[in-house]
């Protein structure tokens, strides 16, 4: 049983089939109006801001009883007003858990490695667990199954992408990735997830051709060029990922094929993905943004259950 989620890779296989479990079970409302998180409080410890991550945190929690503090970037200041461990242990006298959003992914670590409740990375530059869980629960429900689904991304090897990494290793996904050179996914991760791939019969393949897997994609997923915290090189990125649109005619060579297009939002419209993309009969970015919520309620159950055992 896991305590708590820094990163994907520490997720077993049985672990993510009964977040997908619990995840289904919120969807489905069989939780009927059972509150099996009342009395319990959680801190949204963000140093950046956010849509979904906050609000499907805040309203999970009360949908299952409990209670979630939001502490934005002016509020804690990790490792600026007091040290990151000292948050941790403070945090832990009064509440049952911690999701953390930080620029830093040493930040989540440190969080986890002092606190003595369960921390959740929110998103770090690292990984965005959160979103890679929802991401691929969302593909089950659409394709009906996940081995051998081919997940192609184009665009920049970030945060959600390492996670992702994991998650389609451990779970038989093809994770076919198309990035310009320079901006490829973290290579300790990649390596990890090959090994990980041997295992489960998982492809993983790297390419800086924008069209390199396209004709096969059962799912194609982009995430903006800037992200929070890389402002100063838009100008380069932009002109860097020109290539990596996804596009109508991108997209023509699935022409007659069943696929889906996905984004994990804030998208950048008519920049990492045209407007007509996202409003076409392929796009399930709204329904990836749904199930934030209904993964979230399933890691505070899983994680706010195993507090006694830490």
């Amino acid at each position: 049983m896991i305590k708590d989620l820094v990163s994907t890779k520490d997720l077993e296989k049985s672990d993510i089939e009964n977040i997908f479990k619990l995840a289904g079970d919120s969807k489905s409302e069989k939780m009927g109006l059972e509150i099996p998180l009342k009395g319990k409080s959680i801190a949204l410890v963000f140093q950046k801001p956010s849509n979904r991550t906050r609000v499907s945190f805040e309203v999970g929690m009360a949908q299952l009883g409990g209670h979630a503090i939001y502490l934005g970037p002016e509020d804690i200041k990790i490792g600026q007003r007091e040290p990151t461990k000292d948050v941790a242990r403070t945090l832990s006298r009064y509440l049952d858990g911690i999701v953390a959003r930080t620029f830093s992914h040493r930040d989540i670590i440190e969080l986890a490695k002092y606190a003595t409740i369960p921390v959740i990375n929110g998103l770090s530059d690292l990984e965005h667990p959160c979103q890679a869980l929802s991401d691929v629960f969302t593909i089950k429900e659409k394709k009906g199954k996940l081995k051998d689904v081919n997940l192609v991304f184009v665009g920049d090897g970030n945060n959600v992408l390492n996670s992702l990494l994991y998650c389609c290793a451990k779970l038989g996904i093809n994770l076919l990735i198309s990035t310009p050179k320079d901006y490829s996914p973290d290579k300790g991760i990649v390596d990890e997830a090959m090994d990980i791939a041997k295992k489960t019969g998982s492809r993983i393949e790297l390419s800086n051709d924008p069209r390199a897997f396209i004709k096969d994609a059962d799912i194609v997923y982009t995430d903006v060029w800037v992200s929070m915290g890389e402002e100063a090189e838009r100008e380069k990125r932009v002109r860097d990922f020109s290539a990596f649109q996804v596009n109508e005619e991108l997209l023509r060579a699935l022409k007659g094929r069943d696929f889906f297009v996905m984004h994990c939002l804030p998208a950048h419209r008519n920049e990492e993905i045209t407007d007509a993309v996202m409003e076409s009969k392929h796009s399930i970015v709204f329904d990836q943004a749904e199930n934030r919520l209904h993964v979230q309620k399933a890691l505070l159950l899983t994680l706010l259950s195993v507090k006694e055992a830490r």
